[in-house]
This record gives C-alpha cells, structure tokens and sequence, in this order.
C-alpha cells in the first residue's frame, strides 16, 4: 500500500501509526495536544521513536462523547495537519467520520481517511477518497451490540464497507480493514474479536488494529487509562503474530520493540 509518498509493502514488518488526538476530551490524552506546537512536539517524539505514520484526530470519540461541529473539528485538525506535513515526511491520516472535515484535512495535505464508520455514516467520505486519491482505513463500527454471530457478522459489515470503496472506484490496493475493538462490542466480545483477528486478516486487505489503552484491557487488568501500556503491547503483539499489519498505539517506543522482537520470533526458521 501506498500512502503519502510512502510504500508499506505487505509481509514485511507490522507497521506503527502513532496516534495525535487534538482535542481536549479524548479517553487518554485529551487537552495534552491542543495547540499546535504541543502537537509537533509530539509528532516529532513518536516519529523518531519509530512511528511510521500518524493519525490525526480532532473530535473524541470514546463512548458518551459530545459531539462536535464540523467548524470545530476542522479548526482543531487542519492547522495541525499543515504544520506536520511542512515538517516532516511521514504519512498523515485524518481520523473522521464527516465529510466536510475529511476535505479540509485533505486539502491540508492529508495523505489517508481514517472512518470509524466504514463509509456507512457518510458515503461522501468515499466520493472524496476517490477524488483525492488517497487510500482509506474502514473501521467496523455498530450502534448496538446485539449480534447472532459476532465474528461472521464483523466480517459481513467490513465487507459491506469495502465495497462502497470499491463501487466508487477506490482500488483493493487502498483499502485498509479495522476490526473496531471498542466500538459497538462489549467487553467480552472485544476478547473473542481479539481473538479472531486472523478472520479479519483473511479477507484479504491489510489490517489495523486499534486496541490501545481501550477499555477492554483496563476491564481485564483492572487498570486506570494510564497504566495501560503492558496491556496494549500483549494486544500488539497477539495483532502482529495473527497478521495484521499495522498497529495504532499511544505508545509508540515500547511497542516499536516488542513488534520487532515478535517479528524476529516469526521470521526464524
């Protein structure tokens, strides 16, 4: 796949996306990155701890958020997505779900759409990847978490994402799939979907995994927000040796060394 100028080849190694929330409510680091000069202090940190992307997000969207207008999103994102990009040449996603804001973000020079809807909230979003040409990561996502069976029906949902991308002429080759733990799964399902990540792999596009710092591993080892990095590297790696190829973590230094150990382990004969 390529994203920006960039080209992360499939089996190589799994990929880090640092995560860059700016806003001032996010679950785990909301208000530390609300300006923008705090933003590319932390950008620079993750980049040279090994990130090899970074996602971008104005609006929180841990469970009970409020909901923010398009006009605030985009004031708190594209500054700060103009700023990354004039300094650094790594790739920037752009985590949102709406339309307006995915445009501006784009016309600041981000390089990928990171929807927590797949596509399913705005079909718009998937008008401006084509136009745009910029590759995509669909999430799975639910308003309720009543499933018959949960890991075919994830599976049925990501597909039904990745073909809206395709029926709007976004090629296999930019699409990405993540299995949205944390969003419209309860905890236990959160485990079994952790737990079935090679289902996901299997369908065939590159996978991302997003499970840091989340709740289902401060349910499982009864830890606050901050003392959850242990957690988030055992998911980590579990992602790397089930086959997903990226990883998106708060953490970057501490997971950059535990996915090259992993890969180590995996590439031995």
């Amino acid at each position: 796949m390529r994203i920006g100028t960039k080209e992360f080849p499939s089996g190589g190694r799994t990929y880090i996306m640092g995560i860059l929330n700016v806003t001032p409510d996010s679950f785990s680091d909301g208000g530390n990155y609300t300006d923008i000069m705090s933003a590319v202090a932390q950008a620079d940190r993750m980049i040279a701890e090994g990130a090899d992307l970074l996602d971008v997000g104005g609006e929180s969207t841990r469970p009970g958020h409020v909901r923010i207008s398009e006009q605030e999103e985009i004031r708190r994102v594209a500054p700060v997505i103009r700023e990354l990009k004039k300094r650094f040449d790594v790739p920037v996603s752009i985590d949102t779900y709406k339309s307006a804001v995915a445009e501006a973000a784009l016309d600041a020079g981000a390089d990928m759409l990171n929807d927590i809807w797949g596509f399913r909230a705005d079909e718009r979003m998937a008008e401006l990847a084509a136009e745009y040409q910029v590759p995509v990561c669909l999430m799975h996502n639910r308003d309720n978490t009543e499933y018959r069976d949960l890991v075919r029906e994830v599976v049925e949902d990501l597909r039904e994402s990745a073909a809206i991308a395709e029926r709007h002429g976004i090629g296999r080759e930019r699409i990405m799939l993540d299995p949205g733990i944390g969003f419209g799964k309860t905890y236990e399902q959160n485990l079994v979907m952790l737990n079935h990540l090679e289902d996901i792999v299997a369908m065939g596009y590159p996978v991302l995994l997003g499970a840091s710092r989340k709740s289902v591993i401060g349910n499982t080892l009864e830890l606050p927000v901050a003392q959850r990095e242990e957690g988030t590297i055992a998911t980590s790696v579990i992602g790397a040796v089930k086959g997903c190829e990226y990883v998106r973590v708060h953490d970057v230094e501490k997971n950059v060394r535990a996915l090259r150990m992993t890969e180590a382990v995996l590439r031995a004969e």
